[in-house]
């Protein structure tokens, strides 16, 4: 199993650093060592069974498998990779795990082409792999560790090739589909989502057949296959549910901009005394207030319950300042601050709260985190604190 994925701030990836290849650092992820241990325990026995007299040799040559189809996805991740760069993505990382591997990109721009023409880079440089061992395996004799290893090597890139070439994300035949919708609708996120809607039909078409040929055959249930199939049915229907996720988010993020999702508020200089910001609250009610410092600069949010809690005798003479909480610093952006650019940025400051500000500077409204979060995602932010 192998994949393209785009690295939006990556983080180091937990696994042992391979060096470069190509220029293209390469990380062998802790899980890729649960596979192989698998494979060496499960194969073990059935290479015993195949080459008598072999003996505990029988799992050397598992694990000989084992490196063979690293290997394999290696090449695999290393054609996405060196395809990506003639078109000058910058590639992050290849990271081989568990379920196969993956290529991480840093921000490129795409078109359908090439989107379409990276992705198939792998499964291509598969079927070349099959097409090497094949001509290996005429020049070795049968029967031997070397034959099964090198018949295996054929088999296995195959059903690589011809498994990711299937039309449905995570697979990179998901990319057919996304680049056929998106050079008709102009959206690459239209192209996504519907990709990854085949990668769920693809999941029920492909437990569907194993069960159905398990009911054809008459034979009982193999658990060890089943457990396997249901295994990967469960990692491609999540892959295809993360793909559907990210592309509705980006769907939507052309209509997020400060100006709409700002909560009215008015700006008045810090300094300014409780009783005044209380009128100022009581001629325009539902408005936020927020202090601005001498340059203009917005700097703190005035807190309604700490404005009453002070004694209405002291309210002349006490700053409102007292009354306030601090913003983040530079925590305010423009009216017209949308999309892309605004969740950038919102990500790079503290705090949940930010002022808004028109083209003459003065304070228009107050952004609240739990809104953009909201409108990105179409659900309240689970475990956003309340502003404080």
């Amino acid at each position: 199993m192998s994949g393209v994925q785009d690295a939006p701030r990556q983080e180091k990836t937990p696994g042992l650093p391979l060096g470069r290849i190509a220029g293209v650092p390469v990380v062998l992820a802790w899980s890729w060592f649960v596979i192989t241990a698998f494979i060496v325990l499960v194969f073990g026995p059935r290479v015993g069974q195949l080459i008598p007299g072999i003996g505990a040799g029988a799992y050397a040559v598992a694990l000989g498998y084992a490196l063979l189809l690293a290997a394999s996805v290696l090449v695999h991740e290393l054609a996405h990779a060196l395809t990506a760069r003639a078109f000058g993505w910058p590639t992050t990382r290849i990271v081989l795990n568990l379920w196969g591997g993956h290529t991480q990109f840093a921000s490129f721009n795409a078109s359908p082409g090439r989107s379409l023409l990276v992705a198939l880079a792998g499964p291509a440089a598969n079927f070349v792999l099959a097409g090497l061992g094949w001509v290996i395996l005429q020049a070795v004799a049968p029967g031997g560790a070397a034959y099964l290893l090198t018949t295996i090597l054929v088999w296995a890139n195959l059903l690589v090739a011809v498994f990711n070439v299937l039309p449905g994300l995570p697979l990179d035949g998901g990319r057919l589909v996304e680049s056929a919708v998106w050079r008709v609708t102009g959206s690459q996120e239209k192209g996504t989502v519907a990709a990854g809607w085949a990668g769920r039909i693809l999941v029920v078409l492909l437990l569907g057949g194993v069960v159905g040929v398990l009911l054809v055959q008459g034979r009982g249930p193999d658990l060890t296959f089943i457990l396997i199939a249901v295994v990967m049915g469960a990692f491609l229907w999540m892959g295809a549910t993360a793909a559907i996720t990210n592309a509705r988010m980006r769907l939507r993020l052309p209509a997020i901009s400060a100006g709409r999702l700002q909560e009215p508020a008015v700006g008045v200089p810090a300094g300014t005394s409780v009783l005044a910001v209380r009128r100022i609250l009581r001629e325009n009610p539902g408005v936020s207030v927020v202090l601005t410092g001498a340059s203009g600069v917005p700097e703190a949010v005035v807190d309604d319950a700490a404005l009453l809690a002070v004694p209405d005798e002291a309210a002349a003479d006490t700053p409102v300042n007292a009354a306030a909480r601090r913003l983040a610093a530079g925590a305010y952006v423009p009216e017209w601050a949308e999309g892309q650019e605004l969740v950038q940025f919102l990500a790079r400051l503290e705090g949940n709260q930010y002022a808004v500000v028109n083209r003459s500077g003065a304070v228009t409204g107050l952004l609240h985190q739990r809104t953009v979060v909201q409108a990105i995602t179409g659900k309240s932010a689970l475990g956003t604190p309340p502003d404080a």
